[in-house]
Formats: structure tokens, C-alpha cells, sequence
């Protein structure tokens, strides 16, 4: 299970700022996993600490110079034994929640985040273990794609989030979107919360949430439904539920509630 997570970047106060925010706050304070930056800036030998260059054959832009670089990893490697050195690009595989849950399961990782134009071929081809991405677009450095990556890795730590079930119903851990939530007040702007929400039966409201998530999984993203078997329990959620339960015109307009 994830223990550690250390971040290669130019811009370790970016990443240290998750120590400040929300869940990957918590579990840091609380020690559930471990966060450590290291600086390429650190690792050279001229005066300027220049850790770019003009790329060979020209073109717009710099590219990150390969020997300040590597000794930043090979020093996090050197701290953190056998953990997988990941850089995060847009020619990696793409994140998806199974992919964080398999990195979840690792003892730890190293994320390298790239900037400029990218990052010297050489330190990919010998130093790096594995490319991910966080999208088909690009970001001006790789600390937004650590930042996702670290976010979603250690809100599926246990104990991290206060409900167990969270991770478990959330939007893909089953295949997936998530079904469609409400909260207090019942009715706003004439709009109410159906009706099985406020029924008590824990069962139906178990069966209308699977359905829910089954209709909008098939309206919003079809290509996950088409991926998975139907089961014996989402045929019975879908005939009890069918699909006009997914409309707003259940919602019950009722302002003297």
C-alpha cells in the first residue's frame, strides 16, 4: 500500500502546497503517507543552476538539461529503494481509476514533472520507468499532473476519507459514473428530492441509486456500459427503475413541503 510519494520538480513550493489543502492534508498530517520534493535546481554545478538548454536541431522553446535532472532522481531513488520513477506526459497511458489503483497498491512512487518543452530523451530512456497522463492536452509543467495523480491516489488510502463507502461508490470504482445526489433543503426553487430518497426503505434507495448510476453511465459515457456484463441486480434495478426515473420530471414541485 502507498506509503510515499516523492515529486522531482523545479517548483517543490507548488507541490508542498498540497500539505495545506483538504484530504492530502489530513492523511499528511496524520502520517498516513509521506510527501518529498526534490529540486533539480539543487543538483547543479554552475553558478546559474541552469537546468535548461536549447533543444539540438532547433525549434521554439528549451528542453530540461538531463544531468541535473537525473541526479534529482537517483537521489529520490537513492531515499526510497525500489519504487517506480513515473513521468507524467502526454505520451504516457492515460490515467483512469483503475491505473490509480494500481498505483495505490505500490509501496510508493516518483513523479517527475517535466517543463518547457519537456524533458531530455536520454533521462526517458534510461532513468524513466513508466509514462502516464492525465489527458490528450498539455499543461505548461507537470505539477497540475502530480497534483490529480497525487489527489487521486491518496483519497483511496484507508482511512483517509471518513466513510469507507465513498471511495467505494464513487464515479468508476464500479465501472461506472456516480448515481445523482441530493441534500437539504427538501424542495428548492420548486424543484424536490424524489420521493424514494425520503422513503426510509434503505433497499429501494440502494436499488434507485444503482439504477441511476446504470442510466446516466449509459446517457453520459455509453462506451463503460458496453465494457461491462449486465448483472443479475442491474436488471432488477433497471426494471424497477426504468429509465424515465432519471428525468427531472420525478422531482416532486411541490412548495408547501
Amino acid at each position: 500500500m502507498l506509503s510515499r510519494i516523492d515529486v522531482i520538480t523545479l517548483f517543490p513550493e507548488w507541490v508542498r502546497g498540497l500539505g495545506n489543502l483538504g484530504l492530502t492534508g489530513r492523511a499528511l498530517a496524520e502520517g498516513r503517507v509521506h510527501l518529498e520534493c526534490w529540486n533539480p535546481r539543487d543538483f547543479t554545478t554552475d553558478r546559474h543552476r541552469s537546468v535548461d538548454d536549447r533543444p539540438y536541431g532547433g525549434g521554439p522553446g528549451m528542453v530540461m538539461r538531463p544531468e541535473p535532472l537525473a541526479r534529482a532522481i537517483e537521489a529520490a531513488r537513492n531515499a526510497h529503494g525500489t519504487a517506480p520513477v513515473l513521468y507524467l506526459s502526454p505520451q504516457g497511458r492515460r490515467l483512469d481509476h483503475g491505473g490509480v489503483m494500481e498505483l495505490v497498491a505500490r509501496p510508493g512512487v516518483i513523479l517527475v514533472c517535466g517543463r518547457y518543452e519537456g524533458i531530455d530523451q536520454r533521462v526517458i530512456d534510461t532513468l524513466i520507468d513508466e509514462e502516464w497522463s492525465v489527458g490528450d492536452y498539455v499543461l505548461s509543467g507537470g505539477e497540475p499532473a502530480a497534483a490529480v495523480l497525487i489527489d487521486a491516489m491518496v483519497r483511496q488510502l484507508p482511512g483517509v476519507l471518513g466513510d469507507e463507502r465513498s471511495a467505494e461508490e464513487d464515479s468508476f470504482a464500479a465501472g461506472r459514473l456516480d448515481c445523482p445526489h441530493f441534500t437539504r433543503p427538501e424542495c428548492w426553487r420548486d424543484l424536490a428530492v424524489p420521493e424514494v430518497l425520503l422513503s426510509g426503505d434503505h433497499e429501494r434507495i440502494e436499488r434507485w441509486r444503482h439504477a441511476q448510476a446504470l442510466h446516466r453511465t449509459r446517457r453520459l459515457r455509453p462506451e463503460l456500459i458496453d465494457a461491462a456484463p449486465e448483472t443479475r441486480l442491474d436488471r432488477a434495478a433497471l426494471d424497477e427503475f426504468p429509465e424515465e426515473f432519471f428525468s427531472t420530471t420525478v422531482y416532486r414541485k411541490d412548495k408547501s413541503r
